[in-house]
């Protein structure tokens, strides 16, 4: 198919400048001279760190399951990755009403599902519709959280699709780009969620498509014959290079980057600063770049034990060495988190001053509060003692060395920290019923709407806190805002109250850490520091 040229409304231009990316990482694998062109075919074997939790993109929230799920599926809009602009996918252009309310998307002709189904304005209905009445929050948080105020989507004619809400939605056309938002075909969007997460079920129209998924175990993607429109972000058009791709579930790192070195993988995720010259010794690279969105951090829920104190929650903040995690258990790679935002992230404001390292402080405010060492070093106060639990899992490799190093840290100030490591299933099953006192956990999104997602109270209020007219203002009044400047003010304002309400406790920024082997070529992250492997190609194969 022949791509049209963009039609973008003016206003788009400056929802676009609001998701100008924020000092946008590298580490794209490009390819090496002596490799030559790229070549098609070969099979890209990938060693995952944690294994995919559903097949579904749209239930997708782990970079591992990610990773998979992405290939599989297309977006109405790409976000460049250098730039933050918003460029043609699905939709060769799009228009926005001055209100932010209405979203009129214009899809290029001759697309097609992986099952031979076209694709029609039709399709973006049954999808949107689906993530909110199907799937809902339970299933697809994030999904349902860019969907906010989703009235419907109306087929104007079978290739334009006019998207409707109920109240102003500046950050949905940044979130068309997500894989939550891709657009599926009717064999998907007709079953139920547990049915969705089994692969053969998730039919969308990328450039590859499941050939097997096994939960916990594996997934095989193949390419798919006659793909014809790539986003304008991709670096080449028509098929996909690689024949297939074939993702295991590798959990040890060692084994991850042992594997890699004896060709056995050709890529793997989560390699660690220890891994790095075992893998240049064999000719490859470590691939990085930096995740958007919510850094690492302790989300408190305000309702149980010491951590319904505020005093103890602003004392959390200046507690923590974030440069020390780094330079033990992370490597040069990663960044202390400085903010509610990661610095990639549209609209970040540097806190670091707010939340440095200040153990002092940290003594100073919990003596004013009243909390005083016991016999054992760990502060008391009517009789509890300062201590709490915080319920993390291994979807990124370093957790638990990171989380064991705060606990030695919070012990100097008199804090007894917990180390609650559960199953991916159990912390989804223990986060949607707030059973913790804390959970610890990252989320990427290039757009600063994510502390909408994240500490709004019409969501899933993790916190579990009752309204905070400062913060609930802001975080509304950015869904209005088109002005760029305007919304990039008022998510520096939303990012400040978070931290002065002790909502979430900083610790690093993610990176993504990619082992590649010698012959892996082109291998790239998208603008939320996801893989994508549409240009991937394998040379000397």
């Amino acid at each position: 198919m022949t791509r049209s040229r963009p039609r973008v409304a003016a206003l788009t231009g400056a929802l676009l400048a609001a998701t100008t990316l924020a000092g946008c990482g590298s580490g794209t694998s490009a390819p090496d001279a002596a490799a030559g062109p790229p070549q098609p075919g070969g099979i890209l074997r990938y060693g995952l760190s944690v294994a995919p939790t559903c097949a579904d993109p749209a239930q997708a929230s782990t970079n591992q399951t990610i990773y998979v799920a992405r290939q599989v599926v297309d977006s109405l809009t790409d976000q460049d990755p250098e730039t933050g602009e918003l460029k043609p996918w699905l939709a060769t252009g799009w228009e926005v009403s001055p209100d932010a309310k209405v979203f009129t998307f214009h899809l290029a002709d001759g697309v097609s599902f992986s099952d031979g189904t076209p694709l029609t304005a039709d399709s973006v209905r049954k999808t949107f519709d689906s993530i909110v009445r199907t799937l809902g929050a339970a299933k697809a948080p994030l999904g349902t959280s860019y969907l906010t105020g989703y009235v419907g989507t109306t087929a104007v004619d079978p290739l334009t699709a006019r998207v409707e809400f109920s109240a102003p939605n500046a950050q949905f056309l940044q979130a068309s780009s997500t894989p939550q938002l891709g657009i599926l075909a009717d064999a998907t969007t007709a079953r139920s969620a547990e049915d969705r997460c089994a692969g053969a079920a998730t039919v969308g129209s990328g450039p590859f498509s499941y050939a097997d998924y096994r939960q916990d175990v594996s997934a095989t993607l193949v390419k798919r014959p006659g793909y014809g429109w790539g986003s304008a972000v991709f670096g080449h058009q028509g098929e996909a290079y690689l024949d297939r791709i074939e993702f295991t579930v590798v959990p040890e790192s060692g084994v991850r980057t042992g594997s890699l070195s004896s060709d056995q993988l050709d890529a793997t995720s989560d390699a660690l600063p220890q891994d790095a010259p075992q893998i240049e010794a064999t000719g490859g690279r470590v691939l990085s770049t930096a995740n958007p969105g919510i850094p690492f951090g302790f989300q408190p829920n305000v309702t149980r034990g010491p951590l319904r104190d505020p005093a103890v929650r602003q004392a959390l903040l200046t507690a923590i060495d974030r440069q020390e995690l780094v330079d033990t258990v992370l490597g040069p790679q990663f960044r202390p988190a400085t903010s509610a935002l990661a610095s990639r992230t549209p609209g970040y404001l540097d806190l670091s001053q707010r939340i440095g390292f200040d153990p002092d402080a940290t003594r100073a405010a919990l003596d004013r509060a009243g909390w005083v060492r016991g016999d054992d070093g760990i502060r008391v106060k009517d009789g509890q003692r300062l201590g709490f639990a915080v319920t993390f899992s291994q979807v990124f490799a370093g957790n638990q060395a990171i989380l064991e190093l705060i606990q030695q840290q919070l012990r100097t100030v008199g804090i007894d920290l917990t180390l609650d490591l559960v199953s991916n299933a159990e912390y989804t099953a223990r986060q949607s019923s707030k059973d913790f006192d804390a959970l610890y956990y990252n989320s990427t999104r290039a757009d600063g709407d994510i502390l909408r997602t994240g500490f709004g109270l019409d969501g899933r209020n993790l916190n579990a806190r009752a309204p905070i007219p400062a913060l609930d203002d802001v975080l509304t009044a950015q869904l209005g805002a088109v002005d760029s400047e305007t919304r990039k003010a008022l998510i520096q304002q939303a990012q400040q109250q978070v931290l002065d309400a002790g909502l979430w406790i900083p610790t690093v920024e993610l990176s993504q850490a990619i082992g590649a082997g010698a012959a892996v070529q082109d291998l790239k992250f998208e603008a939320s520091a996801r893989l994508q492997f549409y240009d991937a190609w394998l040379s000397g194969r």
